[in-house]
């Protein structure tokens, strides 16, 4: 009798498949392939994921976990935006630097309420950067707050969300808990002054450990965004001076214990479909070569400009990240030869000696297309 309810029992797992085991560790722990059905089981999952939201894939799909990140429909594609090249910093309670610094070439001007203001005098300094926002300038105008984790940041919002602004510098950001909030009290106060829901952009700097170990859940914040309009955050930033102290690094002019998290927060960026970020500053002033080496590391790496701690760095910055001559030249020749091959049935060449095909051809046509754009915004900010 027991060799035949054997028997039937093999034949019945034949058909259906073994039966789950009992696993004793906790729900959702358990990544073995034949425990997956009971764990996934007790733990409900929605079958299609919201944009922008991230997604554990169960065990049950015959892989292991792990996360993945949908980028939301209303991310703009990394060909169209036009990069902000250089953010110049300014304390904002130093009348005299920031109208000098809003009359810069900088494509961006921050004005600093954080590490440029004194403990002491940082609540007199929001009406110092509210009054500067009323002043003419050429360029974008943002307010660095202070850390979350702070008594001053509510403090600080409250006072520079206005007409005028438009954009907020985040520092040391740590969750997505942390940017949510930002957001909904930045949400909150663009009613209270009658501004367009998204108006007031948001770029959060990456200044610690924890932050870059965290970057790819603060980036998928936006799925937990609860206040109407679109997702303020368009690009981060890296500051690599408290990053390196939180790290105990020495941060060397060669630059190369940054290399790593550099590149986290490039492909971090493009994996969440934000624009790409901002590189650190450069701290050692009198080494204007050591800024264009460092400049033109950023660019090779996949930023879109760099922050900046005095006027005369904007001219070497604007300078790197901005296609010249030569660039441009060989770009239209590499365009239309590959149109010419394109008409012909052909969709690898060779040009100036290199192999040209589809991608080297997209990369040309988006170096023209900055170029216009740039020389765009230039006689926009002229007129």
């Amino acid at each position: 009798m027991k060799v035949g309810l054997l028997a039937a029992r093999e034949a019945q797992q034949q058909k259906t498949g073994p039966a789950p085991q009992a696993c004793q560790r906790r729900v959702g722990a358990c990544d073995r392939a034949g425990h997956a059905g009971t764990i996934a089981a007790k733990r409900p999952r929605r079958q299609l994921p919201r944009a922008g939201e991230l997604i554990r894939v169960a065990p049950a799909l015959g892989v292991r976990r792990r996360h993945c990140y949908f980028p939301p429909p209303d991310v703009m594609p990394a060909a169209e935006f036009v990069p902000l090249r250089s953010f110049l910093f300014s304390p904002a309670n130093h009348a005299r630097r920031v109208a000098k610094a809003l009359g810069s070439a900088a494509d961006a001007v921050i004005l600093d309420l954080e590490d440029a203001v004194a403990a002491a005098e940082k609540s007199a300094a929001r009406a110092a950067a509210a009054a500067a926002l009323a002043q003419p300038r050429r360029a974008r105008c943002y307010v660095r707050v202070n850390a979350i984790a702070t008594p001053w940041c509510f403090g600080d919002l409250a006072a520079v969300v206005r007409a005028g602004l438009d954009g907020i510098v985040l520092p040391k950001i740590e969750s997505a808990a942390d940017l949510r909030a930002v957001d909904w009290a930045i949400s909150n106060l663009e009613r209270e002054q009658g501004l367009a829901p998204g108006a007031v952009d948001l770029m959060p700097i990456v200044e610690t450990a924890a932050g870059l170990a965290r970057l790819d859940r603060i980036l998928a914040a936006r799925s937990l965004k609860d206040s109407p309009g679109p997702w303020r955050v368009r690009r981060i930033a890296f500051g690599a001076a408290d990053f390196t102290r939180d790290l105990g690094m020495s941060w060397t002019a060669q630059e190369d214990e940054l290399l790593p998290a550099r590149v986290q927060l490039v492909l971090a960026s493009r994996a969440a479909g934000l624009e790409a970020p901002v590189d650190t500053v450069w701290p050692w002033l009198a080494d204007a070569d050591g800024l264009r080496r460092s400049a033109e590391t950023s660019l090779r790496l996949g930023f879109q400009g760099r922050l900046c701690i005095h006027p005369d760095q904007l001219a070497v910055v604007n300078e790197v990240f901005t296609p010249q001559a030569q660039e441009l030249a060989r770009a239209r020749r590499i365009v239309e030869a590959f149109e010419k091959a394109e008409a012909a049935g052909l969709a690898a060449i060779e040009v100036d000696g290199s192999f040209v095909d589809y991608p080297i051809a997209e990369r040309a046509r988006r170096t023209l297309a900055l170029a216009a754009a740039l020389s765009a915004r230039a006689l926009n900010s002229r007129g």
